[in-house]
């Protein structure tokens, strides 16, 4: 089924290599609630800042997260959040957290806002070629 919400993802088995990873797995944040709530934000590197300051590679703005809230990082092949000493702190699963490795469905909390991380691999049509006889 596939209507936007549902989604099927395997257990990933998660390469070392950024390039490979991305190549297999497709890491995304989803914004749960708020005003930026159904923002989806996908991990285009191996290191990933999230806060509401300009220096932030994600930036949402909520008065509860600082300006470099926490960072998804590819450490030994697992996707890590990693809390960058934010005032508010991180929770992963309700727990709080100031490092934890991630997996599909994981319910992120960072300072009030309310997240959702989703591991999917990606489905990879074969190419196909036309070869003229001429």
């Amino acid at each position: 089924m596939n209507d936007g919400r549902t989604r099927r993802v395997e257990v990933a088995e998660i390469d070392q290599n950024w390039e490979s990873f991305r190549a297999k797995w497709k890491a995304t944040v989803v914004v749960l609630e708020g005003p930026a709530a159904g923002t989806e934000f996908v991990m285009e590197s191996a290191n990933v800042c999230i806060g509401r300051g300009s220096g932030a590679n994600w930036t949402i703005e909520h008065d509860t997260l600082s300006k470099e809230h926490a960072a998804l990082e590819l450490v030994e092949g697992r996707i890590r959040i990693r809390d960058l000493g934010s005032t508010n702190g991180c929770k992963v699963n309700g727990s709080d957290v100031k490092a934890a490795d991630l997996k599909n469905g994981d319910r992120l909390q960072l300072g009030e806002c309310s997240l959702q991380f989703v591991l999917e691999k990606r489905s990879h049509k074969p190419k196909t070629y036309v070869i003229d006889d001429a």
